[in-house]
Order: structure tokens, then sequence, then C-alpha cells
């Protein structure tokens, strides 16, 4: 029972829920992360989503099962290892979908429409989307967005246009990386876009998000102030610091952004690393310092002092 319990949480790829928690962006920049009912509403929307994603990921590799059988490391999934039945999945994905989807009714009418956009983005993904080059990397790039939107849906909170921009470009930059350590470590049979792309061009993809990540985020910081949340030490701090609110202190993160950029970059072109986005976020000493430093600070200047 344990290893089919197991069996199954490897097929709903249940490491790749981590991008879910995009979700918790509209409030936690928005000074509610704390306030119990926008927390609750946004932990329901990120396990539908979490629900909705495995859904995605069932029906890929049911699509897939051709290519992944023969693939180096994916020959190893559930389905593609014949594991689990076509059928089995198949089933898998009808309770999935209709779960996530009553769910999302019962919640909210309104995010309902996200989650369907989400699952039909999936869909045509992993039927013609992932073939197509530079389409394929936008395509996961707006699985973010409606991530994000749907924090927003289930709250009410807006996201300022650089921090969506930054998400943006920040999914663009991650995927560019997957697609060149698909490219350089398992070569073009890895999938049928990586036909289409050349290391130059990748290369230059890589430079141009990576770069457009940094200018958005700080453009941000620049632009936005920090959301007033009646803090702790707030009498104190403005007793010390007049107009402390009105300081552009948010822009005290973009080394942390930069650094972690030139990390994730470097994990790439000097060990070959990439390919699962999510074991490098969770495994480097590096990086998972680096986005404790950053969640740590943003904690402090909005819900501290």
């Amino acid at each position: 029972m344990e290893k089919k319990i197991i069996l199954y949480l490897r097929l709903f790829r249940i490491t790749q829920w981590i991008k879910n928690f995009v979700v918790f962006i509209p409030i936690i920049f928005n000074g509610q992360l704390f306030n119990p009912v926008f927390f609750q509403k946004t932990t329901i929307a990120f396990f539908i989503f979490c629900l909705t994603s495995s859904t995605s990921y069932v029906l890929n590799d049911i699509i897939d099962y051709p290519l992944d059988k023969n693939h180096p490391q994916k020959r190893y999934r559930p389905v593609a290892a014949g594991l689990i039945s076509i059928p089995q999945a198949t089933f898998l994905v009808f309770i999935l979908l209709t779960i996530s989807f009553l769910i999302t009714l019962f919640f909210s009418p309104n995010l309902f429409w996200l989650v369907l956009l989400f699952i039909l983005l999936h869909f045509f993904y992993s039927i013609f989307l992932k073939k197509k080059p530079i389409f394929d990397i936008f395509a996961i790039s707006f699985s973010f967005m409606l991530r994000t939107f749907a924090g927003e849906v289930a709250t009410g909170y807006h996201v300022p246009i650089w921090l969506l921009l930054t998400i943006f470009f920040g999914s663009l930059f991650m995927a560019t990386v997957k697609r060149q350590a698909e490219l350089k470590i398992s070569g073009k049979k890895a999938r049928i876009s990586l036909y289409y792309y050349s290391g130059h061009l990748l290369d230059f993809l890589t430079y141009t998000f990576s770069t457009a990540t940094i200018i958005a985020y700080s453009t941000y910081t620049y632009v936005e102030k920090i959301p007033y949340v009646e803090t702790p030490l707030q009498k104190l701090t403005h007793e010390w610091f007049p107009g402390w609110e009105g300081r552009k202190l948010l822009m005290i993160t973009i080394p942390m952004v930069v650094f972690g950029i030139a990390r994730y970059a470097q994990l790439f072109y000097e060990k070959a690393e990439g390919e699962q986005p999510e074991k490098i976020i969770t495994n480097d000493a590096y990086l998972i310092g680096t986005i404790f430093l950053f969640g740590l600070t943003i904690i402090l200047l909005i819900y501290v002092l």
C-alpha cells in the first residue's frame, strides 16, 4: 500500500507543487499574509492549483508516453515505466479534474474560469505548443501568470504591473534555462521543439529574460511603496525614522534577486543542471539561503518594521 501511494505521488509530481506558491504573491506584497481570512482563501486556491497541476502532469504523461519510454530520465516515470497503465492514468485525470472543478465552483465561481483556462493551456501545451519553439516557453510563463491571477481573484488584492512583469520574465528565464539543459544533457531527441532551437538562440533568450527580470523587479521596488501595515515596531520606527513608509526600502532586496539569477545560471553553465528547476531550487544551499534571506527581508520590511 505504501509503495502504491509513493507511486501515485510520483505520478502527481508533488515536488513541482512548489510552483503554485506563486498564488501567495498578491497577499504577501499587499501586507495581508497574516490576515487569516485572506490566508485561508489563498491556501484553498493553492491546493486547487496543486490538484490542477497534477491533472496536467498526468495528462502530459499519457500524451508523451511513446517518447518518454525512450527518454533516459523520463522512462522511469510511472506511466512510461508501465507501473501505471494508460487507462488507469486516464481515469485519474477524470477524477482529479472533477474534484478540482467541484472545489473551485464551491469556493469561487470566478476562479473556475482561470482553472479551466489553466487546464486548457496545459492540454494545448501537451499536444501542440510544446512542439513549437518560443511558443513552448511562453506557454510555461503564462501558466505562472494564471497562478498569480488566481491569487488576485481569490483575495481581491492586485499585483502591481512591474511585479507581474517580474514573474513573467523570471518564468521565461527559468523555462529557457530548462530548454538549454535538455539540449545539453539529452540532445535534440529530448523533445521535438529542441530540433528548432540552437545554442546561440537559447543563450540570447537567457540573457534577454534574465536582464528583463532584474530591470522589472528593480523598477517595482523603486515605483511601489511598502504597503501600510500595523506592525509591532511601527510607532518606534516612525519616531526614529520619519517618512519611513515613503522610502524605497524594498530596493535592498535587488542584490538578492540578482545573485539568485546569477547562481541559477551558474548551476547550468558550470554544472550542467537546470533540467528540473524545482530540484535546483530545493537542493542548492546557496539558492535556498538566498530565497530565505529574500523572504525574511520582505517579511521584516512589510510586517515587522
